[in-house]
């Protein structure tokens, strides 16, 4: 076993490591910039966001009771509370992690690093500096927003996804560039607020990677919650005048409109934060757009040196690099283990949520694969007419081969909750009579997963197909 291990980013990725490690009896070192360990995911990003995604979903359910026959006054909005309350969640987790990592005897050191050479580091606290030796490194650096450079530096009209977790304020009108799950969650949690919100988004589809019949369910909600929703258009300047910012935006016809907007989001994705902690100094590779290369046990080029999480590549997801930095530990620590999942779930915390896992429908057919799709309507569903939330799809990609299982999306409400028992039964290899024969409970939305399943040979109980011959 080795000497040493040190960590660079205590995010999801970097503490998960360290945790394993410690319980590993290794001697562990965390460095990071915040005074907890929990990393961009629960200071500014998942955990933050979700809180505020909550909210937003108690404020659209009880408008939509009225459908149900129960009415509710308009909400009171007070900002300072929903930045207390959000600001409480993010610091009994980051708070906890902390205590976890003296329990397990890990070294956490608050400050910035710098690689120095395939051996070392030098650490930069208070402006203190001080060398680290280290017989395996673990980079988990993770990931940053991107900075478009013809637009003006962020500011207090001109946001990116950190300040926009940060309401202070509920603008009149907002205006999200980018179409993907950052701009579409933040946008939703604004306009459950009560901004009128409007979309720009350069593609000619929302949420570019998921299948369209998902997305699709999600527009029909979203055309009524956001004011206006503009795809193959682009926004080619920004300015801060007075108390406005004036966007000019190309739309799909070629036409420039000039727009004015109280705040401005930019979520146009994120970048590695590869730069400017010394790759270079220890002769480590990376890719054309700044991600360090690894193989499937997490090795860099360079001999005991290791990257894990949103810097070495996508999906840029925090469950991915936890069992990343898991499987990282395990192969220093001898074990024979490689990071080769065969589904990686993905979800969109919008309302109604979005999630696949696997291959999506555009994967399995670049890829020429021979394959089923089956999928089961949410107007069959006895639960999703109970909560009168009927806008759902549920969708199973088959092998029709072998009959297995090759991937999942769900459109619908709490899709999330649902796609981890798709996740398990692909990375089980299960076939689609496996799902279809297990016994879910009636009623609930899980239901769904198993009819889908049903549909495959024609025998789903709550929707007519012709069998399979």
């Amino acid at each position: 076993m080795s000497k040493n291990i040190v960590i660079l980013g205590a995010g999801p990725g970097g503490y998960a490591a360290a945790f394993l490690a410690a319980d590993l009896g290794m001697d562990v070192t965390l460095i990071d910039k915040e005074r907890n360990p929990g990393g961009v995911c629960l200071y500014k990003g998942c955990i933050p966001s979700k809180a505020l995604l909550h909210l937003a979903k108690l404020i659209r359910e009880a408008k939509h009771s009225k459908n149900l026959g129960v009415e509710f006054s308009d909400p009171k909005i007070y900002p300072e509370k929903i930045i207390e309350w959000k600001n409480k969640v993010v610091s009994g987790l980051t708070g906890g992690l902390g205590q976890l990592s003296k329990q397990r005897k890990v070294k956490y050191l608050q400050g910035t690093a710098t690689i120095k050479s395939k051996n070392s580091l030098e650490l930069n606290s208070e402006g203190k500096t001080e060398e680290i030796n280290f017989d395996n490194l673990i980079i988990a650096t993770g990931s940053s927003p991107v900075k478009i450079p013809v637009f003006p530096d962020y500011s207090d009209k001109i946001w990116d996804s950190t300040r926009a977790l940060d309401i202070n304020k509920i603008p009149k009108d907002l205006l999200v560039i980018g179409g993907g799950y950052i701009g579409l969650e933040l946008g939703t949690v604004y306009a459950s607020l009560g901004s009128k919100v409007d979309v720009v988004e350069m593609t000619g589809d929302l949420l570019t990677g998921a299948d369209s019949d998902l997305v699709s369910v999600l527009k029909k909600s979203i055309d009524g919650l956001f004011n206006n929703i503009m795809l193959k258009s682009k926004v080619t300047n920004l300015a801060e005048e007075g108390k406005k910012v004036t966007v000019m935006i190309k739309d799909e016809e070629g036409k420039v409109i000039k727009k004015e907007y109280e705040n401005v989001l930019i979520a146009v994705g994120r970048v590695p934060n590869s730069k400017n902690i010394g790759l270079e100094n220890a002769g480590i590779e990376t890719d054309e757009k700044g991600f360090i290369k690894v193989n499937g046990k997490c090795e860099t080029n360079v001999k005991g040196i290791y990257a894990i999480g949103d810097v070495a590549g996508d999906p840029l997801l925090a469950h991915k690099a936890s069992h990343q930095g898991r499987a990282c530990v395990e192969v220093i620590h001898g074990g024979k283990n490689e990071f080769d999942p065969k589904a990686i779930p993905a979800v969109v915390f919008t309302d109604p949520e979005i999630a696949w896992t696997g291959l999506t429908e555009n994967e399995a057919k670049a890829k020429e694969l021979d394959f089923k799709v089956c999928k089961f309507p949410w107007a069959a569903s006895g639960r999703a007419l109970t909560l009168d939330r009927t806008d759902g799809l549920t969708k199973i990609l088959v092998d029709n081969k072998t009959e297995r299982i090759i991937g999942i999306g769900i459109a619908g409400y709490g899709a999330g909750e649902l796609i981890g028992e798709a996740t398990l039964a692909i990375e089980m290899g299960a076939n689609v009579e496996d799902l279809g024969m297990t016994i879910h409970p009636h009623p609930t939305l899980s239901e769904t997963l198993m009819e889908s399943a049903d549909i495959f040979n024609g025998t789903a109980t709550s929707i007519y197909r012709p069998k399979r011959k």
